[in-house]
């Protein structure tokens, strides 16, 4: 009796304890506990970027969304990302001047950020917190920010994941977006660790206030210029005389020892940030400004691979152009380094660059477009000791030879057109035509080649480094190339309409049919990622991904099955 007695508490207390972990691993958002399955994964998913993915948006008043859209307001919706939903999900609108110029096209095909975490801070898509899609706005090649993100990869700099989605609302077709890693806790995780530093995304909302601080002298010769030429005179909003837009802090330039005179830095903190924070990062600027202890203030390696495919692709909407913007500063333990973002304008296509011949022999060791290099403290120690400038030209030449000397570049770009054009035919919002794309995309391919070209050349010393020992007659000739085929800022092509969904709009792609594809489109091995399996149909009510509870279910019911089983067989007899 005694041995039966103890026999049946043992049962109980394993039921017991079998039912608690059912319940706290179905509730374990609510809980404060994380699945694991749902901690990783997003890399090889929506990041796998030989395939075009699928996304649609479920809103119940789509329209008086986009109409707020400006607003760059939070609302609720439900997302079915390859056939898995998801929901109480956030979006809302995103963009500084390509918000404003969507919405004076007239067009609503605004880029958006999701943040799945938003209303839940549980709720990630296989560990991913944040998702950018950004609508390609004036880039006719539809690859300009794909391929600066993968010379990025290419150069060993940290970069976000990025691939191509074919988006739908409510089911309607939308159009081909590029969807690109947030960079925030899921991008610091992925790339630094769980103890990862802090990050920061400068930028100044007080353009040409005329608080900007200036150093060293200006080149008699503007980089990238023939001799003689002259180009970008003081923009609308700038000082006489003053070349760039923004204050100092942007420029990461050391003012002081207080934090109240770096608010472009402070205010756009994307982690939380102490006192004890932000004195350590003043104190690597001046250090910098100083280049004083250059190794432990700066992350030399990556910071130069970082230079390397960003003065490749020329992006002077950025912190190399006039108006500096649109990149992260992240610092950890005292030493800085830079991450990339936005390039839609890349390849020359911010304001009037210049001509073809210019920008594709413009010089790697001045590559900024307004003020100069001495400028930006970030750039500068690059070419403050020759130690430093003959690592950055050694990490040029592996570029240009391993990526572009090899036929890579030439094969990916023929890989990428072949797999997104059947979804920009069909794209119902796009911002140029198909025709702009197709001639766009040679462009862009032959841009890059001849590019890498004039660098190549550069670094044998053919064609000078600098924008003051460069003559004109040693250039790469482009002959009939044209910056403007590759979308710019002065326009996208021709501007399509609302985009909302209309009646009389007939549409051959259903939502998560894609169109045919060529049957031999071959990728790089370096692109095809193994994806998990796709649902071949849609959920009729968005719900959240089942697949976690339905395992943890499963398990938890096996154990409750083998106890009742261990009771039933193994019960002493009396």
């Amino acid at each position: 009796m005694s041995t039966h007695k103890h026999f049946e508490r043992l049962c109980l207390a394993i039921l017991i304890l079998t039912l608690f972990l059912t319940v706290l691993f179905m509730n374990g958002g609510r809980l404060g506990v994380q699945a694991v399955s749902d901690a990783s994964g997003y890399e090889s998913r929506l990041f796998d970027a030989s395939s075009v993915h699928t996304i649609d948006i479920v809103m119940d008043d789509w329209d008086s969304f986009l109409d707020t859209c400006t607003d760059e307001e939070y609302s609720p919706c439900a997302l079915i990302i390859d056939g898995e939903s998801y929901r109480n999900v956030a979006i809302r609108a995103k963009g500084n001047t390509s918000l404003t110029q969507v919405a004076a096209y007239g067009n609503d095909r605004y880029s958006f950020k999701v943040e799945f975490d938003h209303y839940d801070s549980q709720k990630t898509y296989y560990g991913l917190d944040k998702l950018c899609l950004n609508n390609i706005i004036q880039d006719n090649t539809y690859m300009k920010e794909f391929f600066s993100y993968r010379m990025m990869a290419e150069a060993g700099a940290v970069a976000p994941l990025c691939s191509y989605v074919n988006i739908s609302v409510n089911g309607e077709p939308w159009g081909l977006y590029l969807a690109v890693e947030g960079i925030e806790e899921s991008f610091l995780t992925r790339n630094y660790g769980s103890d990862y530093g802090k990050l920061y995304k400068p930028d100044s909302m007080d353009m040409g206030s005329g608080n900007l601080k200036t150093s060293g002298s200006r080149p008699s010769v503007q980089p990238g210029m023939f001799p003689g030429q002259q180009r970008n005179a003081p923009s609308e909003g700038m000082a006489d005389g003053q070349s760039l837009m923004g204050n100092s802090d942007v420029l990461l330039q050391y003012t002081d020892d207080s934090p109240a005179s770096y608010p472009n830095i402070f205010d756009n903190a994307k982690t939380e940030v102490s006192d004890k924070d932000k004195t350590r990062l003043i104190e690597s600027l001046q250090k910098l400004a100083n280049l004083e202890d250059l190794e432990q203030t700066v992350d030399t390696d990556s910071v130069i691979r970082y230079f390397v495919a960003h003065n490749f692709v020329l992006n002077f909407d950025s912190y190399t152009g006039s108006m500096i913007h649109n990149y992260y500063l992240y610092e950890k333990d005292g030493q800085l380094s830079m991450l990339p973002w936005d390039y839609n304008l890349a390849f020359g296509g911010f304001q009037s660059a210049g001509d073809a011949d210019s920008l594709v022999n413009y010089p790697i060791d001045t590559p900024v477009f307004g003020g100069a290099v001495n400028d930006r403290p970030m750039l500068a120690w690059i070419f403050s000791d020759e130690t430093y400038k003959e690592l950055y030209h050694q990490y040029f030449s592996e570029f240009i030879s391993e990526y572009f000397d090899s036929g890579r570049f030439a094969a990916e770009v023929d890989s990428i057109t072949a797999l997104i054009s059947p979804y920009v035919k069909e794209d119902p919002t796009k911002f140029c035509t198909f025709e702009e794309f197709e001639k766009g995309a040679d462009t862009l391919k032959a841009f890059c080649l001849l590019r890498a070209q004039s660098v190549r050349n550069q670094l044998n010393g053919t064609i000078g480094l600098t924008a003051d020992t460069q003559e004109a007659d040693t250039f790469i000739r482009t002959e009939n190339l044209s910056i403007s085929d590759m979308g710019s800022m002065e326009g996208s092509g021709e501007q399509r309409g609302s985009g909302r969904p209309a009646e009389d709009n007939t549409r051959t792609n259903s939502a998560n049919t894609p169109p045919e594809l060529p049957d031999s489109l071959e990728l790089p091995a370096d692109l095809q990622m193994q994806a998990g399996p796709r649902a071949s149909s849609v959920p009729e009510t968005p719900e959240d991904s089942p697949v976690i509870p339905v395992l943890l279910t499963g398990v938890s019911a096996l154990v409750l099955l083998g106890g009742l089983l261990f009771a039933g067989l193994f019960k002493p007899r009396i």
